[in-house]
């Protein structure tokens, strides 16, 4: 039982209540109260808004030549705050060979396969923050494409004179949309902010603050360090990408927080399975 849980007795989210004490009324109550999520809905959902984000990123102009500006002020004001490690990163990390392409695989695939394996999780153990944490990493992601629209972004490995290793061109591994022959179903100049780290943080705070066992949640929290080392070593992000990724995520809490009265963490952890029964939650094993 993490701190969390300690909460499972008390009153619910605040949503289900006005300002005068009554409760919430209408369309908009029912919405904001969670309820258990359906599987085929939460499928078509998913799927309907992955095509959709991608649809939309893809669309954005790929504004080479504003990108690869904004690139070069981007390692200008790293190198004026002293943070400008990632050449020196990107190059150590290529020299092993192992190391390098076993990290092309991890940015190419586990950004997905983590975050559908913890919504599966969320889904199926904690059903009554299933909703709100669903929609903090979905307001996270809409968040990003503004970020996309309004910053086009080069990754370190197509600047100008960067110097910069295109790790899985050089080690001819599948390991980016944005390279080799899969990079023009990807928008290259999309790299400010990094969903890389949007997406990974989410997890290891959903795993660090609901799971029940010690090492998992250590393991949380390394899940989106791992995650920073692995998107400067492979020379597809800044550190400052990554510093936008957080700010997008905490957009989506805060989203989270507004719609449903609390955090995603911070809700029952049942569900309400009758508007018509006694407020309650059932409980999830």
């Amino acid at each position: 039982m993490t701190q969390w849980e300690g909460r499972e007795e008390a009153a619910g989210p605040r949503t289900d209540t006005g300002r005068d004490g009554s409760g919430a009324r209408g369309l908009l109550g029912r919405l904001r109260r969670p309820r258990r999520p359906r599987l085929w809905f939460e499928i078509l959902l998913i799927a309907v808004s992955y095509w959709l984000y991608s649809l939309i990123r893809n669309a954005v102009p790929e504004q080479k030549g504003e990108a690869l500006r904004n690139a070069d002020w981007i390692w200008r004001t790293e190198q004026t705050l002293g943070i400008d490690v990632e050449r020196s990163v990107n190059h150590a990390v290529n020299a092993v060979t192992w190391l390098i392409i076993g990290m092309n695989y991890y940015y190419a695939t586990l950004h997905f396969i983590m975050t559908l394996g913890v919504l599966v999780w969320l889904y199926r153990r904690h059903p009554g923050r299933y909703a709100a944490a669903r929609l903090a990493l979905f307001a996270t992601t809409g968040g990003a494409l503004v970020g996309y629209y309004l910053f086009p972004l080069a990754p370190p490995r197509l600047m100008r004179g960067g110097r910069f290793v295109d790790t899985v061109m050089v080690h001819h591994t599948w390991g980016s949309m944005a390279s080799g022959d899969l990079k023009h179903m990807s928008n290259q100049y999309a790299a400010m902010p990094s969903m890389h780290i949007g997406w990974s943080l989410w997890c290891g705070l959903t795993i660090f603050a609901l799971a029940s066992v010690p090492w998992a949640r250590v393991l949380g929290l390394l899940y989106p360090v791992a995650t920073l080392v692995v998107i400067v070593s492979t020379a597809n992000h800044f550190w400052l990408d990554a510093v936008g990724g957080v700010l997008c995520l905490s957009f989506g809490f805060g989203v989270a927080r507004v719609w449903y009265g609390a955090g995603p963490y911070g809700l029952p952890r049942g569900v309400r399975e009758s508007a018509g029964r006694q407020p309650g939650y059932a409980s999830s094993s």
